[in-house]
């Protein structure tokens, strides 16, 4: 089944357009079998929620990419191909849950704290996409260097709440899924490793921003909080 729809899609579409559908046709597939999953009562219940999660994350970062900044669009716009750390920490957190679901199967059908997870995730998604869409095509997956004319300093909408919205997002989406699986191991690895990313991405990032904006965005800067905890970004030395 799976040979005969990638046959059929390599004929209806060019070469760029196949890989664009082939990702979005696994990730509907990966959809689809967390649904399966999420609809049974098997000890899985919890783990078809983390796929369905996981799918649509990565696909609704391709739509709303494509949606908001079609210019920028890429097949790396679906994230699935984020770095070696995040595939690393993907397949550790499905790892930790086979072998505790193994060995601890109760711990695995903790349903509230999963529930909890689940609400986090559905939290992290919206904002971050509420990030992505109040910004337009001035959200871009990869920092910017060089300023261009249509760049301006989004400030209204999540802006007005926190200074980096689709980060504080992906934050708390990020612990989520682990929450959800009833992972304790992957919940405090996520939690660290993704406040280090973090931490580091926004420095890199207030630099670009106050060249780019200068007194604007020191301002802005000032009154606004970054959303991520105890992290202030850049150090500005008056």
């Amino acid at each position: 089944h799976v040979a005969g729809v990638n046959a059929a899609l390599l004929l209806l579409y060019p070469r760029p357009l196949y890989k664009i559908a082939i990702r979005a046709c696994f990730l509907g597939f990966a959809f689809g079998c967390g649904l399966l999953l999420s609809a049974g009562r098997s000890a899985w219940r919890h783990f078809g929620w983390y796929m369905c999660s996981l799918s649509l994350f990565h696909y609704s970062e391709y739509l709303v990419t494509a949606i908001n900044n079609p210019r920028s669009l890429s097949l790396d716009s679906f994230l699935l191909n984020h770095s070696f750390e995040y595939n690393l920490a993907a397949l550790s957190s499905w790892v930790e849950f086979t072998v505790e679901k193994l060995l601890f199967p109760e711990l695995k059908q903790i349903t509230w704290l999963s529930t909890v997870g689940l609400l986090m995730v559905i939290f992290g998604d919206c904002l971050r996409k509420a990030a992505m869409l109040t910004a337009g095509s001035n959200f871009n997956h990869i920092v910017q260097n060089e300023k261009s004319d249509t760049h301006t300093l989004v400030t209204s909408g999540v802006y007005g709440w926190f200074r980096h919205p689709s980060y504080v997002g992906w934050f708390y989406w990020s612990i989520g899924t682990q929450v959800l699986l009833c992972n304790p191991i992957c919940v405090v690895g996520y939690a660290l490793a993704s406040w280090r990313f973090f931490r580091e991405r926004i420095e890199e990032e207030e630099i670009t921003l106050i060249h780019f904006f200068g007194e604007e965005y020191l301002e802005y800067k000032r009154k606004v909080p970054s959303g991520l905890p105890f992290i202030k970004g850049v150090k500005v030395e008056l």
